[in-house]
């Protein structure tokens, strides 16, 4: 009976994610605020808690699929080129309006070049989107921004910004907080095909999924709001940089996904892929940069608030954009 209940229980958190993760926000928000003695408590909670959530990310991304990937080529390749191609070109003019302070030219870019692997598929599923091919191409998406993130901040930053940042804990952030949750996750998900035990871990990770996000949620805004407070009035400057990148990528990923003549349900995943973006994974990495340039990460997470409302919206109004194909009526 209890398992029934259990299984009942995260059923109805799956449906009803985002708004459970906006009460995640206002819960860290109201933490924050009414009890900052657990600031720092938060703050050293957050490695722990970003590990165990990419780990369980991470579980979900079908790394044997990487070959169904590849074969949906059209696919595939618009949401490369819209991710890789069309995205830096945007950013690196959104970024211009903040040109003058180099913390929040590298928090915008570090945050808006890196398309999100894990809750777009959610999102993108709950607006009629064809979710399981974001799925299949999540292993690229992952890989190819890894490999390109350091070439776009060393082109658009130039070379002075990339040298003046100390390698040691932005390489320990990603070795811990990255490339471990990932070869973990792999190594499980090899095992599930062998093993029961590595099924269970699965099961119980996959199903974890929307608490984990949640406190995660919490966790980070809850350490991070005092110093968002603190510095409103810059951060402020980048939230009409978030919001107008949402609402380009409309018409952007619409263009890219026509272009390729995809399917409605397709040109939606596109959209969804192009402005959603991986926040929490890029997170460890602000966090380890240095003093100069601290304030990334507070910029990181403001785009995670802006996000997450932009995606409620999206979900509401991206299927009337993009509608689905009328039934055709037989004569």
């Amino acid at each position: 009976m209890g398992s029934v209940n259990t299984r009942n229980l995260l059923a109805r958190m799956e449906r009803h994610q985002i708004g459970l993760y906006l009460l995640a926000i206002v819960a860290g928000i109201a933490i924050g605020f009414l009890a900052p003695g657990s600031v720092g408590a938060l703050k050293h909670s957050i490695y722990p808690v970003l590990g165990l959530l990419l780990y369980a990310t991470f579980l979900g991304i079908p790394f044997a699929s990487t070959g169904a990937a590849v074969r949906d080529l059209r696919f595939l390749m618009t949401v490369l080129a819209l991710n890789f191609v069309v995205v830096p070109a945007v950013v690196f003019g959104l970024t211009r309006f903040v040109a003058g302070d180099l913390a929040l030219v590298v928090g915008v870019m570090l945050v808006l070049l890196t398309p999100c692997i894990d809750y777009v598929i959610v999102f993108t599923g709950l607006a009629g989107g064809a979710s399981d091919r974001l799925l299949a191409a999540a292993p690229v998406l992952m890989l190819v921004q890894m490999l390109l993130l350091p070439v776009f901040l060393w082109v658009f930053t130039g070379p002075d910004v990339a040298s003046a940042i100390d390698p040691a804990p932005f390489v320990e952030a990603l070795i811990v907080l990255i490339i471990a949750p990932l070869a973990a996750a792999a190594v499980t998900q090899a095992l599930a095909r062998r093993v029961s035990l590595g099924r269970a871990v699965m099961a119980v990770m996959q199903a974890l999924m929307v608490p984990l996000m949640m406190v995660t949620l919490a966790v980070v805004v809850g350490s991070q709001i005092t110093g968002i407070a603190t510095e409103l009035g810059s951060l402020l400057v980048v939230v009409p940089i978030y919001a107008a990148f949402l609402v380009v990528m409309v018409p952007l990923g619409v263009l890219a996904a026509k272009g390729a003549r995809l399917d409605p349900a397709s040109t939606r995943a596109v959209v969804f892929s192009g402005a959603t973006r991986n926040s929490l994974v890029v997170l460890p990495l602000a966090l380890a940069l240095p003093g100069p340039l601290a304030l990334a990460a507070l910029v990181v997470v403001t785009q995670t608030l802006v996000e997450l409302i932009g995606m409620v919206l999206y979900v509401r109004f991206l299927p009337l954009v993009v509608p689905k194909e009328p039934t055709r009526q037989r004569a």
